[in-house]
């Protein structure tokens, strides 16, 4: 395991975490697999965190994704801590490696 692939899948979960804040469509994700998908992320977030601790890189926004899947169930509660979490985690994704202050912007 290295950043770079540490780094990856926190782009996709802060996609997954993106597509899941949309209002109505999120919630029809969450509704229709039967919270199905809070689980799986829930486990997601907790391998990309543990991920995170073996190289050395600091998963803010997967935490706070633990806590959404948690709660996530509550529809308007849910929706805002699904946004959160994803403008979080695509932070910590966007984040430069040799300097946890900057973040990258690619043109």
């Amino acid at each position: 395991m290295n950043k770079q692939t540490v780094k990856t899948l926190k782009w996709i979960s802060g996609g997954i975490e993106a597509l899941l804040g949309i209002p109505i469509l999120g919630g029809s994700i969450v509704l229709g697999l039967a919270w199905i998908p809070l689980l799986v992320m829930l486990v997601f977030h907790i391998v990309v965190l543990v991920f995170s601790n073996k190289v050395g890189v600091k998963a803010h926004g997967n935490i706070i994704g633990i806590v959404t899947s948690a709660i996530g169930w509550i529809p308007v509660v849910g929706m805002i801590m699904h946004i959160l979490s994803a403008v979080f985690i695509l932070m910590d994704a966007a984040r430069k490696d040799d300097d946890p202050n900057i973040i990258e912007m690619k043109e």
